[in-house]
């Protein structure tokens, strides 16, 4: 209204006359300028230190920190401070239809199935980095990130014999059909271990995609943006992510709780496995969900 008045030089009553506009719009001073400033400073030093986060997951982490807030509040705020994510389009997402695929044979409570996977990076001489990623379908736990020059089936046995000591044994174990998960020294040794195999149809990632959307999130946040000088580095790193992702990092179908609390309330120490129907979680909007609806 100002640049009108200036331009044309008429008084601001016939400019918001010509205008359409309500004088009083003109006069109107927020009675709280200072309320939502502590706020806005804690969702910018969120959202630096969280680059691929959006505000439902920023709002989630402002609960953690004690935070009594609405998600809409820090939407208002997230657009106003300009810090939308760069959008992604979304296509629709193919399921899969084969027996063993995640849409099919779904996990029904912690270790029921767990999922594992291989991952390529570098270090910085040009040295190749691989990683072994292990998840477990229902908690969305890592329990392991092995990473290495090289990862042989006999390196694959040696980090699961660990984790079903420490974490018990799961009924199956699902995979794509890579030389190192169908080689004949890990089905063997899955057999007298009691685990079943579920190897997804080749040539079709999506049918293991709890697995494949954890990968994407350890390179969006680690291995597209460190520079590895060593292969010492690059676990050390890894694995600080993978605590702060199992322990901090609110994970949107759990309804944003972190993948540790989600499997704490489901399985109380010294009770047996919660089935999925057993176990409610809350969404970042307080309303109370079911996994898996």
């Amino acid at each position: 209204m100002t640049y009108i008045k200036e331009q044309i030089d008429v008084s601001e009553r016939r400019a918001c006359e010509v205008t359409s506009q309500p004088r009083m719009t003109q006069r109107y001073k927020t009675k709280q300028p200072g309320k939502d400033k502590a706020l806005t400073t804690e969702v910018n030093k969120l959202a630096k230190k969280y680059k691929r986060y959006g505000y439902r997951m920023i709002t989630a982490k402002l609960r953690q920190d004690g935070w009594i807030v609405n998600h809409k509040r820090i939407q208002r705020i997230w657009q106003k401070e300009g810090l939308q994510v760069p959008y992604r389009r979304k296509f629709k997402k193919a399921k899969g239809t084969s027996e063993n695929s995640c849409a099919v044979k779904k996990a029904e409570y912690s270790n029921h199935v767990w999922t594992y996977d291989f991952m390529s990076d570098q270090t910085e001489d040009g040295g190749k980095l691989k990683l072994l990623t292990v998840l477990d379908e229902f908690t969305r736990e890592s329990p392991a990130i092995e990473v290495g020059r090289s990862i042989r089936a006999k390196d694959v046995i040696s980090v699961l014999e660990y984790l079903f000591m420490v974490r018990g044994v799961p009924k199956f174990i699902r995979s794509d059909n890579g030389p190192e998960f169908i080689a004949d020294a890990i089905k063997k040794w899955l057999k007298r271990n009691h685990v079943e195999t579920l190897y997804v149809a080749p040539g079709s990632p999506w049918e293991n995609g709890y697995i494949e959307s954890f990968n994407g999130k350890l390179r969006d946040d680690v291995l597209d943006r460190e520079v590895f000088y060593s292969v010492k580095e690059a676990k050390v790193i890894v694995e600080n992510w993978r605590l702060e992702y199992n322990n901090h990092r609110p994970h949107s179908g759990l309804g944003y709780m972190t993948p540790a609390a989600f499997a704490a309330s489901c399985n109380p120490p010294g009770s047996a496995p919660l089935r999925l129907a057993d176990c409610r979680i809350k969404n970042v909007d307080n309303s109370l969900i079911k996994v898996g609806t």
